[in-house]
């Protein structure tokens, strides 16, 4: 069977470019490895997409774009993305369950937070432990917060989280800080914020939501316990690009490179969502990006060629 385009991800940019193409009449496939909704779908409260009702859910939003995406004809299949080659009408996509055609392809599989890898963290994600300030600081206002990381992501997202919380403390693993100067003298100026060197999160502690947690110094060793009500990770992100590796441009953090318009270095083949390099990683933006991929999907099979 052939397609006018294949979108790889079911996040909001695969499912956002779903509804977008397939509104424009195209015959549109969306393979997914795992579940429906990318980052999205492990957040049980949503409040800053725009138009979303009070109660809104991640998993109840992506849900909800699914339906959009299956009453304008869209199919889903479970199936890997394992490489792609170029042909005269388009493209052969092959998968870990056989090979479809298609003349057009939209990359959209996301990226994925850095875990620290300690004990408590995969099971309290979504219930006090983020990895997202600008998702769910709101969550945390007049509470304790620790965040984990020293870089410039960890210094902005602490900085950011002063205007909710009413204490952070930041951990980092080496004994001094390795974000901007700026950025350092930023944080040692808010009276909200507080550091813990030369230390690692051993354990994130919690029943059903994080309590706290156990910290250990690393020179010595020591073990302490600390009371608090969230932890925010800023270890990085890593985008889900290592199937384009030889066949689609990346930056140096191996990001997508694409223009405004959402092409790749290969025509025809299109990328959305967290995958691409851009400067805001929200559900806002990666279903724009979704939807503009698909606008100009629809162009590119237009175009005479």
């Amino acid at each position: 069977m052939r397609y006018d385009t294949i979108i790889v991800g079911a996040g909001p940019a695969g499912l956002a470019a779903g509804i977008y193409a397939a509104r424009g009449t195209l015959k549109v496939l969306i393979m997914e490895k795992a579940g429906i909704g990318g980052q999205i779908a492990t957040s049980w409260e949503i409040e800053n997409y725009p138009g979303s009702p009070p109660d809104s859910t991640g998993p109840g939003l992506t849900e909800r774009m699914r339906q959009q995406c299956e009453e304008f004809g869209v199919e889903f299949a479970t199936k890997t993305y394992l490489r792609s080659h170029q042909t005269e009408a388009g493209f052969i996509v092959e998968t870990d369950s056989g090979s479809i055609e298609s003349q057009t392809i939209i990359m959209a599989t996301g990226a994925e937070p850095k875990p620290i890898g300690c004990k408590g963290e995969r099971e309290l994600r979504g219930m006090g432990v983020s990895y997202c300030a600008t998702c769910d600081a709101n969550f945390f206002k007049g509470l304790k917060v620790a965040v984990i990381g020293g870089g410039d992501t960890a210094l902005e997202e602490a900085l950011y989280l002063t205007k909710f919380a009413a204490e952070i403390i930041i951990i980092h693993r080496r004994d001094e800080l390795r974000g901007a100067k700026i950025l350092q003298q930023r944080i040692r100026e808010n009276e909200k914020i507080s550091l813990l060197l030369d230390s690692v999160v051993e354990e994130i502690k919690g029943n059903g939501q994080v309590e706290g947690i156990v910290v250990k110094n690393v020179k010595t060793n020591e073990l302490t316990d600390v009371s608090l009500d969230g932890v925010f990770v800023f270890a990085g992100q890593k985008p889900n690009s290592e199937a384009f590796v030889g066949l689609l441009e990346r930056d140096a953090r191996d990001y997508l490179i694409t223009d405004d318009e959402m092409r790749t270095n290969i025509p025809g083949i299109f990328a959305a969502g967290d995958v691409r390099r851009k400067s805001l990683r929200q559900v806002v933006t990666a279903t724009a990006d979704g939807a503009i991929a698909a606008v100009n999907v629809i162009k590119y099979i237009e175009e005479p060629k």
